[in-house]
């Protein structure tokens, strides 16, 4: 068990466990998609919210339960909602806040899916958005309308490690009626909590660093308050995105490490992040830890340590960046973060590749730009592929 004093990773290890009958050591897997009902009178009881218990994995599920009070403990906030995917978090989120005619503002540099599904597809419901760069406050000033809802904010921003200020979007916020959504992917609750910074709404793809092993897609969305969490749970149910029972289980069994993790990554994130900076063939690096990053003061603030994205641009451009992802041999070419293993990838081409040339250069995902997700392998072995690979452009 676990109280509001119990350190982080006290709480990654008990917070959120449930009572089960045999004594298991850990959450069991409800592998099940219905409930039986003691008797007519109780069915007809829980489904009119009369009494509380299990029905449908759909609508609730004891692991998956346990999981949800976890993060919920974990980001601060009255209660969490699990579902299939980060996409499922975001579009539940869009279609849960947003009416026709209603307008969002969002980072420019976010996930590129988060933004191609808002310009692509929920725009045929009449949603309006606004893409800026949210590390200028007087950008997201500007860009508020009388039909604004929802100011959207991912910080560090994706791919382009952008740090926003929740603290002063929250005051904007407020006083324009809006709500605070966080996607809080690139943190996770170990170095950021964005609703004790004013935002209502925070969400994680946790397929990244709350699961941390690169086999489980999953998504979760934490609120402040009851009412942005029974409007967001209804609007889950119906959808139907939620996860499943085995999915949770994985995804608690990740979360006990979470900590000791991000400890490791980022620490062998700041001796590469220092490596490419002095390097003679690259032409820039945007790190929280490096004191060159345009909001590196503002990120010290906000949060607890600088994780472990790093993104760089080559002198030789996307040409010399084709060579150095064709020839590392520890790191992996491949999509997603925040796991075990070192990743690289280009964004231009991969993961923003949906998102217009124009929009991409003004967001700064330019064609040199590089993202790496640094992993916990022993940190001079990351330096050498670097090394490797760089010299053979």
């Amino acid at each position: 068990m676990t109280n509001e004093d119990s350190g982080f990773n006290t709480k990654l290890i008990h917070a959120g466990d449930v009572d089960d009958q045999f004594g298991s050591a850990t959450v069991p897997i409800y592998q099940t998609s219905t409930f039986t009902f003691e008797n007519a009178e109780h069915g007809a009881q829980c489904f009119a919210g009369e009494r509380s218990g299990y029905m449908y994995t759909r609508l609730a599920n004891p692991t998956i339960d346990a999981l949800e009070r976890q993060i919920a403990i974990l980001e601060h906030g009255y209660g969490a909602i699990a579902v299939s995917s980060g996409m499922a978090a975001a579009s539940t989120i869009y279609l849960g806040l947003l009416n026709t005619g209603d307008h969002i503002i969002s980072t420019d540099a976010i996930y590129g899916a988060s933004r191609t599904v808002m310009e692509k597809q929920f725009v045929r419901f009449g949603f309006q958005s606004t893409y800026i760069d949210t590390t200028d406050l007087e950008e997201i000033k500007k860009a508020i309308r009388p039909n604004t809802k929802v100011l959207y904010i991912e910080t560090p921003a994706n791919p382009t490690m952008g740090i926003t200020d929740l603290a002063a979007c929250s005051r904007i916020a407020k006083k324009h009626g809006l709500v605070l959504v966080v996607d809080n992917t690139f943190c996770s609750p170990y170095l950021q909590n964005p609703l004790d910074l004013g935002a209502d709404i925070v969400f994680h793809s946790m397929t990244k660093f709350i699961n941390g092993h690169a086999d489980v897609v999953a998504g979760v969305i934490i609120t402040k308050e009851k009412a942005h969490y029974t409007q967001l749970r209804t609007m889950m149910t119906n959808l139907g995105c939620n996860m499943d029972p085995h999915q949770a289980y994985l995804v608690i069994r990740g979360l006990k490490t979470l900590g000791i993790r991000i400890d490791r990554g980022q620490d062998n994130a700041q001796k590469v992040a220092e490596f490419l900076e002095k390097h003679p063939k690259i032409e820039w690096v945007k790190y929280p830890g490096l004191s060159s990053h345009p909001q590196y003061e503002l990120g010290k603030q906000q949060m607890r340590g600088s994780g472990t994205m790093i993104s760089f641009g080559l002198k030789s451009g996307f040409t010399g960046g084709k060579v150095l992802m064709n020839n590392v041999h520890l790191a992996l070419l491949a999509v997603s973060l925040g796991g075990v293993e070192t990743l690289i990838q280009h964004p231009a081409s991969m993961t923003h590749s949906k998102v217009s040339t124009e929009d991409k250069n003004n967001a700064g995902i330019t064609d040199d730009l590089i993202r790496l997700s640094v992993g916990i392998e022993d940190v001079q072995d990351i330096i050498n592929d670097l090394s490797q690979a760089l010299e053979i452009i």
